[in-house]
This record gives structure tokens, sequence and C-alpha cells, in this order.
């Protein structure tokens, strides 16, 4: 069983620097510019992270050098399945050179022994970052389905996803984990979380009901010189209230400050999704027919087409490369065997490509 230790009382010089991006250089807008790359759309969650990362960051330099306390300030990402959670914090974490790993909440209500696994997905994030301990007291760690740990009806607390939060309280604001196993010297291995970012994110199906019912407790008036732009922003955001009617613990809660909102993705972005980022589908695909000497041309209309499928699935982006698959497997199982085809063309989802041939 693990050992959780506050770490409040931890010298600031055993808060790690900051990663590869050095906070001098690191801006907000820098890294939005950067996941714009690969990630389509969710502009303001964008912002939002971006700030929050770069907060962390400054207040991980100032433990560092002057001997600040650092107060971190974990987030909350709320959106459907296949909005870009996951992919917003891999992007980030490769971009800052942090170690990264994700966890799934349900996993966690299943076990008996959630310390046990809590030290796991530390102990995950140590060997991603090759054994650095000082570089994953700085990493970043991903909790998906967050929502899954509400507190259920006529279930003991014990077993619930209530004992779960309860469990992950001290780790996120930072604490002393005792890990398996020994270093070189024989000692038995801590790993500090103060400096360890975690975002947790869910889908929180019902919140929006949630904060329609409470909008009238404490919704906020306006006068006539007051900016209606902040006032809207300000009514719109996720209260800790509505968090905790949704079934999370208020102290939970506390521990995840910064909210941000991912928006469904509509027929437009999916198609962007799988054309624009530089890692996109489509170029995945092209890479594949260059190797065998053969261009891949697909026109617009099947990418509209895909994108249809996509929104009837209900699944957000997930669902888009199981798609993209079934329509380049038929292709791709003849393409290698017959040197002489050298451009492809897919014009349509229901309709066979037009292939041309060389000498």
């Amino acid at each position: 069983m693990n050992e959780h230790a506050p770490a409040s009382h931890v010298a600031a010089s055993a808060v790690p620097a900051a990663g590869a991006a050095s906070p001098q250089r690191l801006t907000p807008k820098a890294i939005v510019r950067h996941l714009d790359l690969e990630v389509i759309g969710q502009d303001d969650a964008k912002k939002t992270l971006a700030v929050a990362i770069y907060s962390h960051q400054r207040k991980i330099e100032a433990a560092r050098t002057r001997g600040t306390p650092l107060a971190k300030s974990n987030i909350l990402l709320i959106g459907p399945s296949g909005t870009g959670k996951t992919l917003m914090c891999e992007t980030l974490a490769r971009f800052l050179g942090l170690p990264f790993v994700t966890a799934d909440a349900t996993a966690m209500v299943q076990t008996r022994y959630v310390n046990d696994e809590i030290e796991a997905i530390l102990q995950r994030l140590l060997d991603h970052a090759d054994g650095d301990l000082t570089a994953a007291q700085r990493g970043i760690v991903f909790i998906d389905e967050i929502d899954k740990l509400k507190a259920r009806e006529g279930q003991p607390a014990a077993v619930s996803g209530e004992s779960v939060q309860h469990a992950l309280l001290r780790v996120m604001e930072g604490a002393l984990v005792r890990l398996r196993g020994s270093d070189a010297d024989g000692q038995q291995r801590y790993i500090d979380t103060t400096g360890i970012l975690f975002i947790c994110g869910g889908a929180f199906v019902g919140l929006d009901d949630i904060m329609a019912r409470n909008q009238s407790y404490g919704f906020i008036s306006t006068a006539g010189t007051d900016d209606r732009t902040i006032l809207d922003r300000l009514n719109a955001r996720v209260k800790p209230t509505d968090l905790m009617l949704f079934g999370l613990i208020p102290e939970f809660t506390g521990r995840l400050p910064v909210v941000a909102r991912l928006q469904d993705l509509d027929r437009a972005a999916l198609v962007r999704i799988m054309t624009e980022p530089r890692n996109s589908l489509y170029r995945q695909c092209q890479a594949v027919f260059e190797a065998e000497h053969v261009d891949l041309v697909i026109e617009p209309r099947v990418f509209e087409e895909i994108a249809d499928l996509a929104l009837e699935y209900r699944t957000g982006a997930r669902s888009l490369r199981g798609i993209f698959e079934e329509l380049v497997t038929p292709i791709l199982y003849v393409v290698p065997d017959q040197p002489e085809i050298r451009k492809v063309t897919i014009t349509s989802l229901f309709a066979g490509p037009t292939v041309t041939r060389g000498t």
C-alpha cells in the first residue's frame, strides 16, 4: 500500500525546473499556435489550457529559483467523447517535452486497491521519463472519464467513485508517494507530485441541465455600464456548485479550479480534422500510397460523406479512422501487387475508385 505524505514541507529546491520549453520563451499564444497544428477547433478550450500550463510552468520556475510555494491549478476538461481532450493533452506534453500518461477513472472505480492504482499511474509516468525522477515530477497526468466518479444513489461510499475522489485529493494537491522497489543505492523510492499537473476529462452528460436549473441562483445581473461580454462569460462558466450537484465532492472540485469546455464537432470540423493537421488521416494515408509510388487523391465530397457517418455514430472524431480505413483497405489490398498503378482517385464513399495505370 502507498504512503501518501503531504508535500507542503518539501523544500522549494526539490521542485523540478520547467520543461523543454523554457518559461522565458513560453507564451500562451505560442502554445495555442502549436495546438492549432494538430487540434482542429476548440479555440476557447485551447486558450484556457494554454494559459493554465503557462501559469503552471511559471509557478514551478518561481518555486525553484525564489522559493515561492507552488499552489497548483489542476485542470478539468469537459466535453463529449471524441472532441479532442486526450489529443490536446498529448500534443501539449510533446510540445513541452514533458512525460505524459493517461489513466481511466473507470478502472479506478472497479479496483479494490485505489492507492495501488494511483501508484501504478505514477510509476508509468516515471517509466515515460526513462527513470528520470526530476523529469517525472514535472510531468502531466491525464485522467479520463472523471465524470464516472460521481456518487451513485444506493452505492456504499467505500466502493463508489466518491472513495476514488478522496484517494486522488492529496496526490493532485501535492504529496510524496512511495513507489515499489528501490533505487540503485537500495533506498526506498518516492515521487513528489507537487509539480505534476493533473488534467481530468469527462463528458459530464446532464451537466448542462444542472447549470440551467441553477442559473437563477446567484446569477449575475448587469448594469448599463457593465461589459456584457465579460458578464456572459462569467454566467456561462461551470461553477463548483454545478459539479457538486453532478456528484463530485467539494474537496475534489476544489483541486480542479481551471475548467475548459470542449464543444461538439460539426461536419465542417470533422472534415478539417481529416485533412488539415500535419498528421491528418489523409496525409498519413497518402504517405502509405507514396511508398508504393502511387498518388492518392480523395475528393472533398468523400470527406463530407465520412463526416456525415461519424455524426450518425455520435462518437465525435473517434470513428473517423475506422471509416477511413474501411474506405482504403480494399484498395491497399491490391495496389502493392500491381506496380503499374500510378494514381488512385476516390470520388465517393459509395463508389469504386478510379485507377490510373502507367507503363
